[in-house]
């Protein structure tokens, strides 16, 4: 309530002419992006003609700098926070909220999702006209006009409320990789794996320590040594593990309940041992199946299935008794607004790789940008990334339980 109150305040509002309170919100997110004319002459529609003398147009032109330089720096603040720009209006102005009264974004979301909510009741209960050529086609790409803008304003929305777990937990997301530092390394931010990591479970944790080993080898307790690496394979591995994250913050709610409604498939640490030996001589048997375990066989890991800090959990133990089809249900991102912001998200860390395939079909790696990370930031971005994902399945299940998107 007080969060709702002190966003209706017109020190942040203002209230637009024959519009009602939810547009109200709306409508101060065009107070920073506002554009003069340079014409001493400005007329509207339906108002008297205004005209400024010389003083007051020297006035209008001081007015129109300080805007264009306030736009500047909201930009500029808003790229220290996460390295992809938002332009949806709505994204801008939510962006705005989070930068400079980030208390009030919550109600700021509310109010948004109520609007989209109301546009979408409205376009569908809108008659189709009757069939008559040009005006049906216009009719229809009108409506697919305004169906991608409520998309591209939902996809910010999402995006807005998973930057904001990162900084309510006081953890800065990794800047967009471009030129080094005169040393040569694009890794210099601060280390805050211990923070990233007292956002997961114990369990979850346990298995993310898994992932880590699987993707850095031998080289997961070396912190000092630096590599160049495929700047292409570093964004593959950090969009992976966004991946990776959903899919492990989606098992472990689930096996959380039912920890705590002690329904787990095992009733006992005799049933629990007995099905981690099943495992263990299954992944001895037969290459394994689970997406985590994709590498085992690769160099660097044992013949057990379990090396090189690959340990054993009841989380991992819990998945690995589930069958093929609700492993596979459990590793898809639901909605298509969720995979558009991991794929825009690594684009703005990583930039657009350019691809080039050999007459063979393969990659041709010729052609890659080489980048210089230690492995200390290797795992600093790994840990973010799966954080990443982690956050996205709480924010899209939240964002649906207000404004259904998510098809079943």
């Amino acid at each position: 309530m007080e969060a709702a109150a002190s966003l209706r305040s017109p020190q942040i509002l203002y209230r637009t002419r024959g519009f009602g309170p939810r547009f109200s919100i709306f409508g101060a997110c065009r107070m920073g992006f506002l554009s003069f004319e340079s014409k001493p002459h400005l007329g509207f529609k339906g108002h008297i003609p205004i005209h400024l003398s010389k003083r007051g147009q020297q006035r209008l032109g001081a007015r129109r700098s300080i805007v264009r330089a306030s736009s500047s720096s909201f930009m500029e603040d808003s790229s220290r926070i996460a390295p992809l720009q938002l332009e949806s209006p709505v994204g801008q102005f939510l962006s705005q909220i989070l930068v400079n009264h980030p208390h009030l974004l919550p109600a700021a979301v509310e109010q948004q999702l109520e609007q989209l909510q109301t546009n979408r009741e409205a376009e569908m209960n809108k008659e189709e006209p009757a069939p008559s050529g040009t005006n049906i086609v216009l009719y229809r790409r009108i409506a697919e006009v305004k169906a991608n803008e409520r998309k591209n304003a939902l996809e910010e929305i999402l995006y807005t409320l998973v930057v904001q777990k990162f900084v309510e937990a006081d953890v800065s997301l990794a800047p967009a990789i471009s030129q080094p530092d005169p040393s040569g390394r694009v890794d210099q931010w601060s280390s805050q794996d211990e923070k990233l990591e007292k956002l997961h479970s114990s369990e979850a944790y346990q298995m993310i320590k898994n992932h880590l080993a699987l993707i850095l080898g031998q080289r997961l307790g070396d912190s000092n040594s630096v590599a160049p690496i495929s700047k292409l394979k570093v964004g593959q591995v950090y969009a992976a593990s966004v991946m990776y994250g959903y899919f492990l913050k989606r098992v472990d709610q689930r096996f959380q309940l039912e920890k705590s409604m002690k329904i787990l498939p095992w009733g006992s640490e005799e049933e629990e041992s007995a099905i981690k030996q099943a495992i263990l001589g299954e992944s001895r048997a037969s290459a394994p199946t689970h997406p985590e375990a994709s590498s085992w066989s690769s160099s660097g890991f044992n013949h057990e299935g379990i090396g090189n800090g690959m340990k054993s959990s009841r989380l991992r133990s819990y998945v690995m008794s589930f069958d093929s089809d609700t492993l596979q249900r459990y590793a898809t991102i639901r909605s298509n607004e969720a995979f558009n912001i991991i794929d825009k998200h690594n684009e703005a860390l990583f930039g657009r790789p350019e691809i080039v395939f050999t007459p063979e079909g393969t990659i041709d790696s010729s052609k890659d940008e080489l980048i210089k990370i230690s492995f200390a930031g290797l795992r600093r971005l790994i840990l973010e990334a799966v954080t990443f994902g982690s956050f996205l399945w709480d924010v899209e299940s939240y964002v649906d339980s207000r404004y259904h998107f998510v098809t079943n």
